[in-house]
Order: C-alpha cells, then structure tokens, then sequence
C-alpha cells in the first residue's frame, strides 16, 4: 500500500470513528418531525381557525333560541303651568323563533360541514408542515456530507499538489504541471467554500421548519414502505388525502347553502313575551302610581317581495355549488399528479443510484490507475487531476440522488395523505379537534359546559 493509500485509510478510519460516537446522542427524523409539530406557528394558527369555525356551528345554534333583553328609561316632562311629570319603566321581553320551515337547521349542518372542512384542512397543514421538516432534515444531512466529502478532495488534491512539487524539484515535470495543481486546489478550496454555504442555509432552513437548531443528525432510518403499485397510491391518495376530503366537505357545505337559500323565501312564525313596571307621579293623590303592563304574542311573517335579492342570493349559491364541485374535481386530479410524480421521483432516484454506483466503480478504478501510471511517468497531473474531479463528482452525484430517493418516498406519503403524526406513529399526544367543538357546539354561556370549555381553553394554552 502506497504512503498515500495509507493516509486515505487513516482519515476515513477516523471519519467513521467520529460519526459513531456522534451518532449516539444524534437526533434523528422522528425526532425531527416531532420538534416541527410541536413548534409549529403555522399549526396553532390553523387550529385557531378551526376553533372559529366551531363556533358558528354555536352561532348557528342559538339562532333557535330565544333572545332576552331587558330595558330600563327615566322621563321627565313639564307644560307651562302643569305639574312636572316623572315616569320610571323596567321593562322585561323575550322573542324566540319557533319555526322557520328549516332555514336554521339547514344553517347548523352547513356550519358542521364547514367545521369538518376546516378539520381537513388542519390535517393538510400538519402533513406540510411534516414534510417540510422532513425535506430540511434531509437538506442539512446532505449538505453535511457533501462538505466532508468537500474537504476530503481539498486534502487529496494538497496531497497531489505535494506529490507535484516533490516531482518538480527532482525535474521529473515542469512548473505547468505544478501550476495545474495549484489551480484545482484553488478550485476545490473554492467548492469547499461554497458546499460550506449551502450547510449554512441549510442549517437556517432547518431552524425555520423545525423551530429549532440543527444539531447532530443521524442516519436516515429505513425507507417507507411503498404501495404495490402505482395504481395502488393512487388510490390510496384519493381516499385519504384530507385537500380531497376538505374539498368533498366543502362542497357540501356548498350544497346545503342553496337549499338554505331557497329556504329564505319560506315565512317564519317567532313568539313575544314582555313586562313592563311603569312608575309615574300622580298629581290628584300626590302619590306614585306603579302599574304593570304585559303581553304575550305570535307572529307569522314572510317575504312577498325583496327586489329580486332573494332569488340573486339563490343564484349565487347555485353558481358556488357549482365551484365547490369543480374544485372538488380539480383537486382530485392535482392529488393524482402529486402521486405520480413522486412516485416517478423514487423510480429515477432509485435508477440514479444504480447508475452512479457503476459510475464510482469505474472512477475509482481509472483514479488508481491514473496515479500508479504516473508514478511510472506515463501520465501527467493533470490526468491525475481530472480522473479525480470525476470521481468527486461521482461521489456528489450520489449524495444527492440518495437525499432525493428519502425525500421522495416523504413526498409520496404526503401525496396519498398519510404524513401524519397518527399514521407515523412518532408516539406523542396529537390535537384533539373534537375537544373544543364538543364544549361549545350548543352554545353554552355559564354552566357545566361553559366549565368543561373553560378546561379545554386552558389545555390548547398549556400547549396541547
């Protein structure tokens, strides 16, 4: 073995060493993703929407309740030459609707159709949010190695640029070969400068995904498992995918506001109860007359005409029927795509790597070579210098093919809509949408309920 063979088996020998021991306190994807769902802003802001949302279907319920109000007045009134008159009223009134032919029910499904949308939503959010970190994970892993393997060509090529000094003082090559030397030093300084970078960005990547620094990273672990086949995702991605379910919830909801607009046409029959205590000064007795008035009533009200609003209002809600459904369609397609590029995405990934190997192989065998021939004289430098930048650029190319192969297979997950934290089984407490809807979809104000969502409240802020 050659002084230099020798020196690469050290330095690699060490390299392995230092990412083992690393690798015992590394962090790894799961870790990851964990970090990123439970950091995540883009997450508590969704989930804050999804709360507003729970709570129309609250509103939508105490539209079928009654209104209480009371109302308290004090009047003072004098014409010239008559005694000043003093009145002071308390006065008590509830009004309720008591049927309006369906508009309100038709209100509160359409409310619960939005809040299972919003739901979905949510659930694309994570999944996002999921691989985003899942993408910087694997950005910080391969930029990691391409500055080791970076810094490994800067310490071979000094070796070489050595070698071409020791050559040039015993006038076995001239100062060009020297000079070639120097300049793929430089060259590869300058490419260790730039693989340094894109760590940088990537590291600042990871901490914007992740809410977090990047620390040590370990190991990928193993590749998910795929579908049998295409086919086989697909379906899988339109059964699952909540873009898919949020759009089917939608037009749903879309579905349930023209038949709620057709419901406004309809009459609405709504009840009245009053009291009144009515103070007044009497001036015949000099005393203060206190009377009560009350009245209980029906009505039974509906439009004849509106100017032709209700019926635009109806056309509208027809026409965003008509949307939702195209949407719903669209997405369906967009999902589809999604699934057959990523998995189009691991088939060449996988192909790539097969490839490059062969590509390695081959460099490593003309490298050797190369340098045993010029040691012989028979080659130059700066064949020595091209066979290895061929074999670095091998080497780089596979980095990245490997890193696109991993993030390939994350992709096709959060295709079919199955990058979540439930179905990753990453083992921490996940969001309980059902939680807030239970505590206030009837609407309470002060009871056991409003306890229970007081509970609720200060669980989401501890965190949940």
């Amino acid at each position: 073995m050659s002084k230099l063979s020798k020196i690469r088996a050290v330095v690699i020998a060490a390299g392995i060493s230092v990412v083992t021991i690393g690798q015992a306190s590394a962090e790894t994807l799961a870790d990851t993703l964990v970090a990123a769902y439970r950091n995540s802003a883009l997450i508590e802001q969704n989930r804050a929407v999804l709360r507003a949302a729970d709570e129309d279907v609250a509103s939508a319920v105490a539209q079928l309740r009654p209104v209480v109000q009371w109302i308290a007045g004090h009047t003072v009134s004098r014409k010239e030459g008559a005694t000043t008159l003093r009145t002071t009223s308390l006065g008590l009134s509830a009004e309720m609707v008591l049927y309006d032919w369906g508009r309100s029910q038709l209100a509160i499904d359409g409310a619960k159709e939005q809040v299972l949308a919003t739901r979905q939503a949510l659930v694309a959010i994570e999944q996002d949010v999921l691989l985003t970190a899942a993408q910087a994970f694997f950005g910080v892993r391969e930029a990691t190695e391409q500055v080791a393997l970076q810094q490994n060509s800067v310490k071979l090529v000094s070796q070489e640029r050595q070698a071409a000094l020791d050559r040039f003082e015993v006038g076995e090559i001239t100062v060009t070969d020297v000079a070639l030397a120097d300049a793929q030093l430089a060259e590869g300084q300058a490419s260790l400068a730039a693989a340094q970078g894109d760590l940088e960005v990537a590291r600042e990547t990871y901490l914007a995904a992740v809410g977090k620094k990047a620390g040590t990273l370990s190991a990928p672990p193993p590749l998910p498992k795929l579908p049998k086949n295409l086919d086989a995702a697909r379906a899988i991605a339109q059964k699952n995918h909540p873009s898919i379910l949020q759009a089917q919830r939608t037009a749903a909801a879309a579905e349930l506001a023209v038949a709620a607009a057709a419901a406004e046409r309809n009459p609405s029959l709504s009840g009245s109860l009053s009291a009144e205590i009515v103070g007044m000064n009497n001036p015949e007795n000099g005393g203060y007359d206190q009377p009560i008035d009350g009245s209980v009533g029906l009505s039974l009200s509906q439009t004849i005409y509106s100017g032709g609003s209700l019926s635009a209002a109806h056309r509208k809600a027809m026409a965003q029927r008509d949307q939702a459904r195209a949407s719903l369609l669209n997405v369906a397609r967009q999902v589809s795509q999604q699934v057959g590029t990523a998995w189009s995405n691991i088939s060449v990934a996988r192909a790539q790597i097969g490839a490059i190997d062969q590509q390695i192989s081959a460099a490593q065998q003309a490298y050797d070579g190369v340098r045993e021939e010029a040691s012989l004289g028979a080659r130059t430098t700066l064949d020595v210098l091209d066979a290895e930048q061929s074999l670095l650029e091998a080497r780089a190319d596979k980095i990245t093919a490997e890193a696109n192969l991993q993030l390939a297979h994350y992709q096709l997950l959060a295709a079919m809509g199955l990058l979540t934290v439930e179905h990753l089984k990453l083992g921490i407490p996940t969001y309980d949408p059902s939680q807030y809807y239970n505590a206030v979809r009837n609407a309470p104000r002060t009871s056991k309920q409003g306890e229970s969502l007081d509970r609720v409240l200060r669980a989401i802020g501890k965190g949940n």
